[in-house]
């Protein structure tokens, strides 16, 4: 008779696979909505972009499977607790103290619901507290570039609910240009194609 071997249940996959009911921009009107699925994962993909544009170009040593892989997880504490909007995370000092202390106990959370012998493993990649600065680094410019390009997109469609959008996060990329070389990199040569219809993409 063969012996049966009960594994208790993760909640962690169930946890993650919620990320695209998570709506992003709540308090904006938006031409194409936007989840927080659709966002981690373009988050990988111009983290990744990055961190290869980095080793190529400016000399770094960045392991780019794993920056992208710590972005596809840098969200992980919304599926606790939803997304919090910047007017609101941000409001002042001590709200965003706050709420930082909610996302890293949500992100304690995630991390166990993992069955315990995996933890270690995740432990870096899902709690931010204890992601590897320069790795850190990347991911928040990916961030911020996805969600700038978004305002564009939005300004596009003449959403003009974007407009501050684009000006606070213009703001934020010219100062990371200096500090990023790859982010000046990506911008002169990712930017302008990402605003170009289907037609203009086949043309170019």
């Amino acid at each position: 008779m063969a012996t049966e071997h009960k594994t208790t249940q993760s909640t962690f996959l169930a946890w993650m696979f919620r990320m695209p009911l998570i709506k992003r921009w709540a308090l904006m009107f938006c031409v194409k909505p936007e989840n927080v699925a659709e966002h981690s994962h373009q988050v990988a993909i111009v983290a990744h972009l990055l961190a290869i544009i980095k080793n190529k170009k400016f000399n770094g040593n960045i392991n780019a499977d794993r920056v992208a892989t710590i972005a596809l997880y840098h969200e992980a504490s919304e599926t606790r607790y939803g997304d919090i909007v910047s007017p609101t995370k941000y409001a002042n000092k001590e709200i965003a103290r706050e709420f930082k202390k909610i996302e890293t106990l949500a992100e304690q959370e995630c991390l166990a619901s993992l069955p315990e012998e995996f933890q270690e493993l995740f432990s870096d990649i899902i709690v931010q507290d204890h992601v590897d600065t320069e790795y850190k680094k990347i991911v928040k410019a990916a961030d911020i570039l996805v969600a700038y390009i978004k305002a564009l997109d939005e300004l596009n469609h003449h959403n003009h609910e974007f407009d501050h959008v684009e000006e606070r996060l213009g703001n934020k990329l010219d100062i990371m240009k200096s500090e990023m070389p790859e982010v000046d990199y990506f911008l002169n040569t990712f930017l302008k194609a990402c605003s170009s219809t289907v037609d203009k993409l086949a043309k170019l």
